[in-house]
């Protein structure tokens, strides 16, 4: 009988798997990446917009701030809701001068271009450009020697005529004692007082060639005939320069004093001309582009005949005396007319006003650190201040900023007030710190856990994901602030 061991036996073929379908293959790895990417995207968002420690712990029912830039809850910032830190002025009786703002271009009251009144070679040149120069001072000179020998011409023949009127005046003398004595006709005398009568005409007629001959002398000196600016020269010495040129040899604009021109709307006119008519002088102040600065004040000067009918404007004209050259031809300047002043009106900061749909409002802070709002009359403005006409009394404190996180009834903190612990209604005794949340007044203080701080990383990730809303963004800085105070 044989012993040994059996031989194993091969084991039979496993059946093989067949491979899912390429198709099917894709659309599972599809719902894996969904998931996987819905995974990715909820933590993100629960980093991100978890609330802190500290906002967890003083939420309240009543519905509170849901975190740095969150949707607010239901109660704030209304009764019962976080007070809001905001700016505050007191309403107060001042003299508001009443203005009216428009844009307007520096003319100048004199332009004149230097032209030369006879022709010829222009020698020199006697100013430079950009120099201010005098009325009558010379500016260039044209050859004068043709001028010259046109006027000796001119004096050589009233000369001569001179004499021959001379001799004939004489020998007019001689005829008439002749004929009185009965030696000589008559109608020689009549003939000789006729000569004399031309050649006196003669003489005039030279007198005043001889004028004009020294008049263009005199014009080969190129003078100023306004006390102005010169501007760029056009000409240069050498060239000849022809009698009455419309290019000329410059432009001399007069800059002291210069007007400003601009338009004022047609409602306007009948109480600037009320004004003028009592006799005042109505100032006007000329600031520039950005109107922080002033240039220079002057005072209205007149106003147009007409009304530009597409604009419904009149065009005004003020003077100024430009003694520093602050204004210059051309440019544009903004206006600002004072028309009149409102004696002792009741003014707050225009930071103060708001509009809603059902006219103008102002947010009253009470003595119990609630707002009120409060509807109100608006009359004339300044740069800083309106005035209320109606609805507000002197004394009464409005918010100036801060207020597009408030309703009526809002809580509000003032930063001159003392902190108080959040959640707090005003009036309500602060906790003793370290307390506990309802502990007694006075009790032991009880050791408060630290609040855990967020990391550098999740601030940055809380300011990134309002970058996109400036209001958001800036609530979440200020809170980020808080934590660190």
């Amino acid at each position: 009988m044989d012993s040994r061991p059996p031989e194993p036996q091969p084991l039979p073929p496993s059946p093989q798997v067949a491979p899912l379908p390429p198709r099917r293959r894709r659309w599972i790895g599809a719902v894996v990446a969904l998931l996987l990417l819905a995974g990715v995207a909820g933590a993100a968002w629960y980093l991100i917009n978890r609330p802190p420690p500290d906002a967890a712990a003083g939420a309240r029912p009543g519905g509170g701030p849901r975190g740095p830039g969150g949707p607010r809850g239901p109660g704030a910032p209304g009764a019962g809701g976080p007070s809001v830190t905001v700016g505050m002025a007191v309403a107060a009786r001042a003299d508001i001068p009443v203005m009216l703002d428009a844009l307007g271009t520096v003319t100048p009251v004199t332009t004149v271009t230097l032209r030369p009144q006879v022709g010829g070679v222009m020698t020199d040149v006697l100013f430079k450009e950009g120099q201010t120069v005098r009325k009558g001072d010379v500016l260039a000179r044209i050859d004068p020697r043709p001028y010259e020998q046109a006027l000796a011409q001119a004096r050589g023949t009233r000369v001569r005529d001179e004499a021959q009127l001379q001799a004939a005046r004489v020998t007019l003398e001689r005829f008439r004692t002749l004929l009185g004595q009965d030696s000589i006709a008559r109608q020689e005398v009549d003939t000789q007082a006729a000569l004399v009568k031309q050649l006196e005409g003669t003489v005039i007629t030279d007198k005043a060639s001889e004028d004009s001959a020294k008049l263009n002398l005199d014009f080969t000196r190129v003078t100023s005939p306004v006390t102005g600016r010169v501007g760029l020269r056009t000409v240069d010495p050498g060239n000849y320069v022809a009698a009455g040129a419309t290019t000329g040899i410059a432009v001399i604009t007069q800059m002291t004093p210069i007007d400003v021109q601009f338009s004022v709307p047609q409602d306007r006119v009948p109480e600037i001309e009320a004004r003028m008519a009592q006799g005042a002088k109505l100032v006007v102040t000329a600031l520039d582009r950005t109107r922080a600065a002033t240039l220079d004040t002057g005072t209205f000067s007149t106003l147009d005949n007409i009304v530009d009918t597409t604009t419904g404007t009149v065009k005004a004209k003020a003077r100024f005396d430009n003694a520093k050259s602050t204004l210059f031809p051309s440019q544009f300047v903004n206006i600002r007319l004072q028309l009149r002043t409102i004696d002792g009106a009741v003014v707050v900061p225009v930071t103060a006003l708001r509009t809603a749909g059902t006219g103008n409002y102002v947010y009253v802070i009470n003595e119990d650190r609630t707002v009120s709002m409060r509807n109100v009359k608006r009359g004339d403005a300044s740069v800083e201040s309106v005035v209320i006409t109606e609805g507000l009394k002197e004394g009464e404190r409005v918010v100036t900023e801060g207020g597009d996180r408030l309703k009526d009834g809002s809580s509000v903190q003032l930063p001159t007030d003392p902190p108080r612990q959040r959640g707090t209604r005003p009036g309500t005794p602060a906790t003793t710190p370290g307390a506990a949340p309802g502990a007694t007044p006075g009790a032991a203080p009880v050791a408060a856990a630290p609040k855990p701080l967020p990391t550098a990383e999740q601030r940055q990730r809380m300011l990134d994901s309002a970058k996109d809303d400036p209001a958001q963004l800036e609530r979440r800085k200020r809170f980020l602030e808080q934590l660190d105070k």
